[in-house]
């Protein structure tokens, strides 16, 4: 029946202002539980018609072994503000014991407090930011939500530097002598975190002492910071409203008014990529080079502009049957294209994306582990594209053995040859006699922006630009079945236009009797 009227959440709570935390006051309540006042607090339904009710019958002031005053005690504390322990002002009072400038600070104002008669809290006492005070419950909170984690090296020694701290300053913030009733913790960005929270209408919080003398102490903690007037907030309104308006006139003086254009019939592309993961390789520790190459014709990219990477190292984990590497490797680039050629005919292209995979193991040994190439998406928005890779293979079982003992294998000369080198200027691109294996692939992420004065004006330059958009697209996804399909039907419907188009007597030919 005791714990129905305990609050038992004793989690953080997170609050936002955006006063001045030195306005901030708590007011702490602490009471010692005893079997008269435990009774006095419950609720009247809880107690039978027929018992009698044990609050009447009080007990002497000295039974419990403490005074009437130390049996309950409440304070209102502000933002940093100090209140000494019986422990601080018995370790202050000695010089000897003052060691630091804050020490020696401490040393005058308790001296000024017993002179004033002593100071007004008793049980009560509080540790600012500029304290030596440690929680030693710190050195037990996990660091992670695993249930078998195992405290690292460094955990272990700062859990020791804490042991040490505390065996130098005595009893003080040892949890048999000192319980914490609120933490509070403010940063600058006017986050005020409490914990446990302020208890409002819930429940008082327990506390139970250990030790020959088992007692019981419930608390409160409720937040009594003064309401601010009407003239008050509108003049704070009005301060930040300046203040705002000074900050969007510094970030408008830093960008600029005039936005910066693309020129006549060109086309911008950006793209904030990512190299999310490689996934189904043979060997462990990889990492991924890749570049983008630009076709040679009405493509450019700005002189500054570094088009390739090399990510870095990463272990593989095993998800499901595949081992995957996750890099998270970030790239940006930028290149622009300026339609030249007017013709229906012509055909524009679409920058490719290439990429090397390879391993490294503990000997230094590194080996080619795939290749592979894909068309950047030619629609802006965020695209997941899945690169699958080969190698090269040579039948000889002795290529293989170098390839596991001393590292090494078959490498392409040129990484363009893995797609349709921008330099090849034939009909066709043969392959054949080149053996491959099938490896893994590399999964990347692609924020596309195109920027162009075409989707804005509403001029002939606009329709131009969006045929030359649409063949762009229309290139990027020239291998998919659907264009194929397409394009069977068109050819179709030709040969039966060009057979109607014939004269009949061609088309079936009539047949004549000689009488």
């Amino acid at each position: 029946m005791a714990e129905a009227i305990w609050s038992s959440d004793t989690g953080e709570a997170v609050y936002r202002s955006r006063d001045p935390v030195r306005n901030l006051r708590l007011r702490v309540h602490l009471q010692r539980i005893t079997s008269s006042n435990y009774l006095h607090c419950q609720p009247a339904a809880q107690l039978g018609k027929d018992l009698i009710d044990l609050a009447t019958f009080r007990p002497h002031p000295t039974a419990s072994g403490h005074r009437p005053e130390e049996e309950e005690e409440e304070v209102v504390i502000g933002w940093q503000e100090k209140l000494f322990s019986q422990f601080e002002v018995d370790l202050y009072q000695n010089e000897a014991a003052c060691q630091s400038p804050l020490d020696h600070q401490y040393r005058q104002e308790i001296l000024k407090l017993e002179d004033a008669g002593g100071r007004k809290n008793r049980r009560i006492f509080t540790y600012t930011d500029s304290d030596r005070y440690t929680n030693l419950e710190e050195h037990c909170q996990k660091m992670t939500t695993a249930a078998s984690e195992m405290p690292s090296f460094l955990v272990e020694r700062m859990a020791n530097v804490r042991r040490r701290r505390q065996d130098r300053r005595g009893t003080l913030g040892y949890k048999k002598h000192e319980h914490v009733l609120c933490t509070l913790k403010v940063d600058s960005n006017g986050v005020i975190t409490v914990k446990p929270d302020f208890t409002g209408s819930k429940g008082p919080y327990r506390i139970e002492t250990e030790g020959e003398k088992q007692e019981l102490w419930k608390y409160t903690v409720d937040n009594v910071s003064s309401l601010a007037q009407p003239e008050e907030e509108e003049r704070e309104q009005r301060v930040f409203k300046d203040l705002y308006g000074r900050h969007k006139e510094y970030l408008n003086s830093l960008v600029g008014t005039d936005f910066e254009m693309t020129a006549p019939g060109a086309l911008r592309l950006f793209v904030n990529g990512e190299v999310v993961s490689a996934q189904g390789y043979e060997y462990d520790n990889l990492y991924v080079h890749f570049f983008v190459e630009l076709p040679t014709s009405n493509w450019s990219s700005p002189a500054f502009q570094q088009l390739s990477g090399i990510t870095q190292t990463c272990a593989t984990k095993s998800r499901g049957m595949d081992n995957v590497a996750y890099f998270s490797y970030p790239f940006t680039f930028e290149a622009s294209f300026l339609h030249e050629d007017e013709s229906v005919d012509a055909l524009p292209e679409w920058p490719v994306l290439y990429c090397e995979v390879l391993s490294l193991d503990f000997w230094q040994r590194y080996r080619v582990e795939g290749y592979g190439a894909v068309v950047l998406p030619a629609t802006p928005g965020s695209h997941t594209l899945t690169v699958s890779t080969w190698r090269p293979l040579e039948l000889s079982p002795v290529a293989e053995l170098r390839r596991f003992f001393i590292g090494g294998s078959l490498e392409l000369e040129d990484l363009s040859y893995v797609w349709i080198p921008g330099t090849f200027k034939g009909e066709r691109l043969s392959r054949f006699g080149l053996r491959t294996e099938t490896t893994g692939s590399v999964t990347f992420r692609l924020h596309c922006l195109q920027q162009s004065r075409a989707f804005m004006e509403s001029s002939s330059l606009r329709k131009r630009m969006r045929s030359v958009l649409d063949r762009l697209e229309g290139f990027s996804q020239q291998s998919s079945i659907q264009n194929v399909l397409e394009a069977f039907r068109r050819a179709r419907r030709r040969m039966q236009e060009a057979r109607e188009s014939l004269p009949q007597d061609l088309v079936s030919p009539s047949v004549t009797s000689v009488s």
